[in-house]
């Protein structure tokens, strides 16, 4: 196994972007599980609590991220324990009534595009949830790169699947600006050399990229009509 060490400095210029899939390229995944807290558990704080606090359903969500459960007996196994803790839902399409939640953020998009056109590589870095995911979207045209949790059998924050990520883009990890919208990710980035931005808006985003790709934020602004 190859081993990446981070050999570069505060303020070092990046070459390639990694970035996350789910509340980066989409409107927020937390404020969809809430929202659907609201809605169907009515305890909007609920779901994410499980996943994040109860051990059943974080070994539910990994296993299913890792490609090891299929969707529907993610649904099944997380009704259940959301039943345990006193929300009744429907098994069926449970993610799916999570995802409609999700908005295409097209800004984000936007600003693939406007990087790429630069010279930039762009990889996309996602842990899968449900079997719908991507639908619609063209990631082979989106990206240079894709690497997807499920197909690999291991998820973001492991170690391992950065690596497969940097290999597949063809670049060194501290050539690497990582976007994500969870903090643990970043934090795992950031011990293989990547430098890591935050997501939460796309204005935010790009000015923090163009900094870290030492290019004027002009070039990653959409052209004026």
């Amino acid at each position: 196994m190859t081993r990446h060490h981070a050999t570069t400095t505060p303020g070092t210029v990046r070459q390639a972007v990694l970035i996350d899939f789910g509340g980066v390229l989409t409107t927020s995944v937390l404020d969809a599980f809430r929202a659907f807290g609201e809605e169907e558990c009515h305890d909007r704080d609920l779901p994410l609590r499980l996943l994040t606090e109860d051990e059943q359903s974080r070994k539910l969500l990994s296993a299913h991220e890792e490609g090891r459960l299929s969707a529907e007996e993610f649904e099944t196994g997380f009704a259940a324990r959301l039943k345990l803790h006193g929300a009744t839902v429907e098994p069926r399409d449970l993610v799916a009534r999570i995802q409609k939640r999700l908005q295409r953020d097209e800004s984000m998009v936007t600003l693939v595009n406007t990087v790429r056109t630069q010279g930039i590589r762009v990889g996309l870095i996602s842990n899968s949830f449900g079997s719908d995911t991507y639908v619609g979207w063209d990631l082979d045209s989106l990206f240079d790169s894709v690497t997807i949790s499920g197909r690999e059998g291991v998820r973001k924050p492991s170690r391992r699947l950065y690596q497969i990520a940097c290999d597949r883009l063809g670049c060194h990890p501290t050539e690497i600006v990582m976007i994500d919208d969870l903090k643990q990710n970043i934090v795992a980035a950031e011990r293989l050399g990547m430098v890591g931005i935050t997501h939460r808006d796309a204005a935010t985003t790009t000015a923090k990229l163009a900094q870290h790709l030492g290019r004027p934020q002009a070039e990653f602004m959409p052209a004026s009509r």
